[in-house]
């Protein structure tokens, strides 16, 4: 059993109504946002209705609100906000869901004016908002309101979605909007593209910007905005629908080259059982950046070869795959697919190759996690002025991988990412290169002869006598 001081609900619960009021308003005094919670959980007590009337009443105080929120005060709105969303499900959802809805399309409807006003670059606003696009479905699910209805109001947030707070929308809704919701939806932003757009005269417009080509208009860039609107909203639309061939309408002939673009339409395509035109779609792409790998392309090539009964083909292609980018994940789907005990043989062959790939630290890194320490280990002390310590995302990995079994290469990699902290003065990594001098330390007991490479007491001395004067380094160091 706990012990009876311990904080838990049960011995909370001894203490008394009486006594637990006490200490709640003693706690909250000076605590506007445990106040709120508490005055929320006094109206949830006396009905739904009571709560839904302390919900509304914050929401409007939220989007009159006009202080601006930075990183170190964000945790408060995040924390506002979601007190908020989740009472409106909790308190108001079960009892109402008529009523709960309609406050999650007013929660939601928040998002300009907080993003207007908040500083969100770690992404956490924009999740509750999101939370709050899946919410609308479940409550719309339990409203059983009217599809068109529901679409009309789809149709207005989508509008207005200048932050992303919406995506996502129309496949949330899709079981409520049925057929009818749909359609509807689709009318209306169809009837929305037809729509003449106004030209302004030259003196009524507004300039926010230059580029190259001369100066921006804010007319431009809501005209633009406005025709994106429209071709998501219709493409998501044709998803929840599964017309295929609506989804491929959005976009022009040009841009269905686009090896990512045409990725997605070969996947619809493959999914309603058109293999060679999934693969026709593929093979039209244009193949603008040489050398970079197109991984979602060259998997949607592969499904179409599979689904094709091409399997030499997509054989081929998944070697290609390895070949030209050491893709792991490509090999492991070649050597799967190979008679009993012939790929053994072959992953031999395979890791010979990667063993000469270039770059060399493409090379390492895909050694290293296939796992091959071994052969990690020999390319590393055989190719060790090759190691860019300016690759850290590669040799941590490395280092750790190599350590139990290698240390004398686990090493190098290490002093690779300490030399170029040091020698480029990258102060913002000296905590880094410090943990690493340490593992350096660590290893040196495991390691029996350095060969050609410096001991670590020489490594240690050369870098005192180099970078001495670097006391911000050296004071992290034990």
């Amino acid at each position: 059993m706990a012990p009876k001081n311990t904080l838990n609900a049960q011995n909370l619960e001894a203490l008394g109504a009486k006594r637990l009021a006490e200490l709640l308003i003693d706690i909250s005094s000076g605590d506007a946002a445990a106040k709120r919670r508490l005055r929320l959980a006094i109206a949830g007590a006396q009905s739904p209705a009571d709560a839904a009337r302390e919900i509304r009443k914050r929401l409007t105080a939220i989007s009159r609100s006009r202080s601006f929120v930075d990183w170190q005060n964000r945790r408060a709105l995040v924390d506002d906000l979601e007190a908020q969303r989740r009472a409106i499900v909790e308190h108001i959802g079960k009892a109402d869901p008529k009523e709960a809805l309609d406050l999650m399309w007013r929660f939601m409807a928040l998002a300009s004016s907080v993003f207007a006003r908040c500083d969100d670059s770690s992404g956490t606003v924009i999740g509750i908002f999101h939370d709050g696009v899946s919410d609308l479905g479940r409550l719309a699910e339990a409203a059983e309101g009217d599809a068109k209805e529901l679409a009309d109001r789809a149709f207005a947030a989508l509008i207005g979605n200048d932050y992303g707070e919406f995506d996502g929308l129309i496949a949330t809704l899709r079981p409520t909007l049925g057929d009818a919701g749909l359609q509807h939806l689709k009318q209306r932003f169809v009837a929305l593209s037809k729509e003449p757009v106004k030209k302004l005269a030259e003196h009524e417009r507004r300039k926010i910007g230059w580029a190259t080509s001369g100066p921006i208009y804010e007319d431009e860039i809501a005209d633009r905005h406005r025709a994106r609107v429209i071709e998501m909203a219709l493409r998501d639309i044709a998803d929840a629908q599964g017309d295929v061939d609506a989804f491929i309408a959005q976009y022009d002939p040009e841009t269905r080259k686009v090896p990512r673009i045409a990725a997605e339409i070969a996947g619809r395509l493959l999914a309603a059982g058109r293999a060679a035109e999934a693969l026709t779609a593929i093979e039209a792409a244009e193949q603008r950046r040489a050398g970079w790998p197109e991984f979602e392309w060259e998997d949607a090539r592969i499904a179409a070869l599979d689904a094709l009964e091409r399997r030499d083909d997509a054989r081929a292609a998944r070697w290609s795959c390895f070949e030209r980018f050491l893709s792991a994940r490509h090999l492991r789907d070649y050597l799967k697919r190979l008679p009993d005990f012939d790929d053994v043989e072959a992953e031999s062959r395979t890791l010979d190759f990667a063993e000469s790939f270039e770059p060399f630290s493409a090379a390492l890194s895909f050694l290293a996690a296939w796992p091959a320490p071994d052969r990690a280990g020999k390319l590393a002390l055989t190719r060790a002025d090759k190691l860019d310590g300016d690759r850290y995302e590669v040799l941590t990995p490395v280092a750790d991988a190599l350590a139990g079994r290698h240390p004398l290469a686990a090493t190098l990699a290490l002093r690779a990412m300490i030399e170029f902290s040091l020698n480029n003065a990258r102060s913002s990594r000296y905590k880094h290169a410090a943990r690493h001098f340490q593992e350096c330390a660590s290893l040196a007991s495991a390691i029996a002869d350095f060969g050609q490479h410096e001991t670590h007491e020489a490594f240690v001395a050369r870098m005192r006598g180099k970078h001495g004067k670097k006391s911000s380094f050296w004071n992290l160091v034990p």
